[in-house]
């Protein structure tokens, strides 16, 4: 037998790389050998090297040489020749044992039988192998080296968590930041500075506690989310929401509360930390100044400081959408002065004020305008979202009850809305067309949220509309359109890229134009189904040069009314060879009800070229569902005006929950549309809807931007004109 160079326990050490790594930078296999026969140290040396393991045998001959070894060496494998060593299977491993418990000792001798092989390792041995059997010999090495370094792997993981646990123990205690650990909603752990901040005296007033128990009714649904969300692995790190808690029986605080998910001993727990907050001092004066510009009793503008502030307003175009104007007023306010007094009532109308504040955005503004009547300026889509905005109000107020005293009474409103527009020559205009709209909705009886419709505006738009023809048209001709893109996020999941994607328009000079200023006049002239078709192609083109695997157009009345749209989508699609599957057209809810047999054919049509169908700004009807029997959706798009309430508002959450129900009995994915903040996507987590998109996810970035050179041939602008 041809013997190999042995590695003896006297001869001098190598460096730990070159001990480590064979020639071939294999991790090498540090074996000791227990025998007296050299010879079979070459043999279990060779029969590893052919099993694919880079032996580095220590040749063992005597119990001295193996105490040696185990205290010198990093020892992973014991391989006794019990046939031809002093020591037994037993004393070997109490050997062993002193220095390296956890690692494995294989016996051989020159025949294994099956009682042998049981001896043995009651003995201590992990297995027993016949000498004669290489084969077996490598399968039980290799199965041995697995599983010994598979328990080192978790030792040093267990000691890991110990050492990050005792850490985090240690954090807790010394940090001066408020922290509590819960799990599955209670209180496992706070911390003294927690104890501190919510006046409770001892620890054990609160472990085994609810959290909720902690905040405001209004905030729980959003902490509720975000602990699922966090333990889901969906919350980020550096996310704050914003939470009202009860602090010791005074009012309410705002906190900033952070979550992160821990490891404990028992088990993965949520830790929340109270983030500590900038306050920025102001001065007396101008302290003094601030409230001296508010009505005591609303809090809002008076209405001087409030008109100058809308008009600084109007002067810029708000970063997407449009100005809206509304005007609020209760209805039949002298009947309810006659009821609970002229004293009273003041206190009606200040929590009237306040039930109208919860639900601005933090960029709207309002004032007190005039007697019991509120103005405010909002940012909103379009005319249609501020008249929604007014119907949830009215529709709140009509629920609400407003406590005086010992009296009990309720109210109703009446909303005018109004968008911004040119056709409005100043601010005093703009005004009339607003309140004008609330006599409309007065004039219907109150409890009414109404939108202008003055014949005289009427009569400009036609003017203005005039000249954005003659834009649009131009545009389209010389394919001065853009698409934009809006990342759309899963809740549950992000294995599916999606986008909805937008439109927006470039001038002769180069200038953005945003989508509510020019969409409109192509609603109003018949220009639409030119821009959808555009946006089709340019959705096609997107998908061709991005990773995105499904992307969301909306189409619009016209389109849906069109016969030819059916047909030209197909042609279309079918020119470019197409993956349909990524592309899923939207329609809103209320064009999709109003024109319910040209959808349904529309969707017949798409789903045969394996297109999806989303019903868009879907939820003002909060019990429509026969909508979702009669055209099966693939995607219900919750409407973004719900989501501002939602966060504080308990009949809204429910009214959601309700479309989350009705959508998963359906098998319907939900999407949250115009998301803002964290706190909107926890209560969103916790509802179970399965994406969102908004400026919280992302804002819309244009990804189409250089133009296609095109001519201006005199048939093409014949052919613009004509349509």
């Amino acid at each position: 037998m041809t013997r190999l160079p042995l590695q003896n326990t006297e001869v001098q050490k190598t460096p730990d790389v070159a001990k480590d790594l064979d020639l071939n930078g294999r991790h090498s296999i540090s074996i000791a050998v227990l025998t007296k026969n050299q010879d079979d140290v070459a043999l279990i040396n060779s029969t590893l090297r052919d099993a694919g393991h880079a032996a580095h045998c220590h040749w063992i001959s005597s119990p001295n040489k193996l105490e040696e070894t185990l205290s010198a060496e990093s020892v992973e494998l014991l391989i006794l020749n019990c046939d031809a060593y002093k020591d037994s299977i037993r004393q070997v491993v109490k050997q062993k044992d002193r220095y390296n418990p956890e690692v494995p000792v294989i016996a051989m001798q020159q025949k294994a039988e099956e009682s042998d092989i049981e001896a043995a390792m009651r003995a201590g041995a992990c297995d027993l192998v016949s000498i004669g059997l290489k084969t077996r010999l490598q399968s039980v090495v290799s199965r041995e080296l697995r599983a010994l370094r598979v328990e080192r792997a978790l030792n040093s993981t267990l000691q890991s968590a110990t050492e990050y646990k005792r850490q985090l123990r240690y954090h807790m205690e010394s940090s001066s930041s408020s922290i509590a650990l819960v799990q599955e909603g209670i209180f496992m752990d706070v911390n003294d500075s927690w104890l501190s901040k919510f006046k409770v005296k001892d620890k054990d007033e609160l472990i085994g506690m609810p959290v909720m128990d902690n905040f405001e009714s209004e905030s729980q649904a959003a902490v509720k989310g975000a602990l699922i969300a966090t333990m889901a692995g969906k919350w980020q790190r550096d996310e704050k929401l914003i939470a009202k808690a009860h602090i010791d029986s005074g009012d309410a605080e705002e906190l900033h509360l952070e979550f992160n998910r821990v490891e404990t001993d028992e088990g993965a727990a949520v830790q929340i930390r109270i983030a500590p907050q900038l306050k920025v001092a102001e001065e007396p004066t101008k302290l003094v100044h601030d409230a001296l510009q508010r009505d005591p009793t609303t809090l809002f503008y008076h209405r001087a400081q409030f008109l100058e502030r809308i008009t600084k307003r109007l002067k810029r175009k708000p970063a997407s959408g449009t100005h809206c104007l509304v005007y609020i007023r209760p209805d039949k306010f002298g009947d309810l002065c006659n009821k609970v007094g002229i004293v009273q009532s003041e206190e009606v109308l200040s929590q009237f004020a306040e039930e109208v504040r919860k639900r601005l955005h933090p960029r709207d503004v309002a004032g007190r305008f005039e007697g019991t009547a509120i103005m405010a300026l909002l940012e909103r889509g379009s005319a249609r979202d501020a008249q929604v905005w007014g119907k949830q109000l009215v529709d709140h107020i009509n629920k609400a009850t407003f406590e005086i005293d010992d009296k009990s009474t309720h109210l109703t409103c009446t909303v005018g809305a109004c968008a911004a527009s040119e056709v409005f020559a100043n601010l005093e205009e703009f005004i009339s067309a607003t309140v004008d709209a609330y006599k409309l909705g007065k004039g219907a009886g109150g409890n009414a949220s109404a939108l202008s419709e003055s014949a005289d505006e009427d009569t400009k738009q036609r003017e203005f509309d005039a000249i954005w023809v003659k834009h649009l048209k131009s545009a389209l001709m010389d394919d001065r359109f853009r698409l934009a893109q809006l990342p759309i996020a899963g809740l549950r999941s992000d294995s599916v890229q999606m986008y909805d994607l937008l439109v927006r328009m470039i001038d002769e000079q180069g200038n953005s134009v945003l989508p509510s200023e020019f969409l409109p006049a192509a609603e109003r002239n018949n220009l639409m189904k030119n821009i959808d078709r555009w946006m089709l192609q340019a959705a096609m083109r997107f998908c061709s040069e991005n990773d995105a695997d499904r992307v969301f157009v909306r189409l619009s009345k016209q389109s849906i009314t069109d016969a030819s749209t059916a047909p030209w989508m197909q042609q279309k699609l079918d020119e470019d060879g197409f993956d349909c599957s990524r592309l899923v057209i939207q329609l809103p809810e209320a064009e999709a009800a109003k024109h319910i047999k040209q959808t349904r054919e529309l969707v017949r049509h798409a789903r045969k070229l394996g297109i999806g169908f989303a019903i868009q700004h879907y939820g003002i009807d909060q019990e429509r569902f026969q909508i979702l029997d009669l055209l099966k959706p693939d995607y219900v798009k919750v409407d973004g005006e719900l989501m501002h309430t939602l966060m504080t508002d308990k009949a809204m959450q429910d009214a959601v929950d309700k479309i989350v129900h009705a959508a998963k009995e359906r098998n319907i994915k939900t999407v949250a549309e115009r998301v803002e903040n964290a706190n909107a996507m926890a209560v969103l987590f916790q509802l179970g809807l399965d994406y969102m998109q908004g400026h919280y996810v992302h804002e819309p970035e244009v990804v189409l931007q250089e133009p296609k050179v095109k001519s201006n041939t005199l048939a093409g602008l014949a052919a613009a004109r004509s349509n």
